[in-house]
């Protein structure tokens, strides 16, 4: 079987995964297109490409917009997949130029200095939905990521993350959007922000198994976790609007932590390697934040957590 992870001493960079055959969603057979030169006319209406572009766009707007639209066009059958498309970026050691896109503000610091604002002020209010914000502007970027960088893999595994690039984007526009009722200064970039998601995106670029292990599997997963309490902060504020927009949040995520779920597993399937065990593997190789509960052990089970993984979960391990 496959070894998912990276030879030691090889430059982080897009792996060939074996697969059974190139995606359906491709209008012609690309088994032999890994060599050919990144061009459009070898690979008309590329999706994975369009992906690229947009993780480089700036504006999280247009971002958002331009992500909806894709999906779109994927599901319509004006745009394809070509999961043999290699990029020769992805093989410059993790000096990906440009990306992810992102707006001049907000400022990124340590979350450390991030200030801590009681919710039962309209500022506090604010800077708590603007965090919801990045966050979920965070997700869009990681979606995108995971489209472009990682090839040869099943048509299913490229449209699981383009639907989770359009959630992400709604959910980011819900949260926008909501963030402006509170008053004309509060707009995204308003408050300054942490990259804790994209940092964890940087180190595992040449690791898929890893990707899938600790982004949606163990940062993203801890929003299961954190969703219930901050509704419960809104709806205590009396942001009965907000506290809505955590409810679709949290619905929409038990369904994407499931798709980094059923995709690990896939790959440890292939790995021939056991899920807890590579798990816990991954996390000390990669450096994951150690979770401490609670545990929205309902939601996780929903996301496809076995009891095992809960265990082990609960266990600190």
């Amino acid at each position: 079987m496959v070894d998912f992870t990276p030879t030691p001493g090889a430059k982080p960079g897009l792996r060939s995964i074996a697969v059974g055959e190139p995606s359906h969603a491709s209008p012609a057979d690309v088994s032999d297109a890994r060599d050919a030169s990144d061009t459009s006319t070898v690979f008309p209406s590329c999706a994975r490409a369009r992906a690229l572009e947009l993780l480089r766009v700036c504006d999280p707007y247009e971002k958002a917009a331009g992500v909806t639209t894709l999906r779109d066009a994927v599901r319509g059958g004006g745009a394809f997949w070509y999961p043999a498309r290699r990029f020769s970026l992805a093989a410059d050691g993790g000096a990906d130029e440009g990306i992810p896109g992102r707006p001049a503000a907000p400022a990124l610091v340590s979350p450390r200095e991030l200030k801590q604002r009681a919710v039962t002020t309209v500022e506090g209010r604010a800077a708590l939905l603007h965090a919801l914000a990045h966050i979920e502007f965070n997700a869009i970027n990681l979606a995108l990521d995971a489209l472009w960088r990682f090839d040869a893999l099943p048509a299913q595994y490229y449209d699981d993350w383009l639907q989770v690039a359009a959630e992400e984007a709604y959910h980011f526009s819900l949260l926008a959007a909501h963030l402006k009722t509170l008053g004309d200064a509060y707009v995204y970039g308003c408050f300054p922000a942490h990259d804790g998601l994209w940092d964890m995106a940087r180190r595992t670029s040449g690791d898929w198994l890893a990707r899938l292990a600790l982004v949606p599997r163990t940062l993203e997963a801890r929003g299961l976790d954190a969703s219930p309490p901050i509704k419960a902060k809104l709806s205590s504020a009396g942001d009965k609007a907000g506290a809505a927009i955590l409810d679709i949040i949290l619905r929409d995520e038990i369904g994407h932590v499931a798709i980094g779920n059923r995709w690990y597993r896939w790959g440890c399937e292939r790995a021939g390697c056991e899920p807890v065990e590579t798990y816990a593997r991954l996390a000390t190789q990669y450096g994951a934040p150690r979770l401490r509960g609670p545990f929205n052990l309902e939601a996780r089970r929903a996301a496809g957590f076995d009891d095992a993984e809960l265990a082990a979960l609960q266990a600190g391990e």
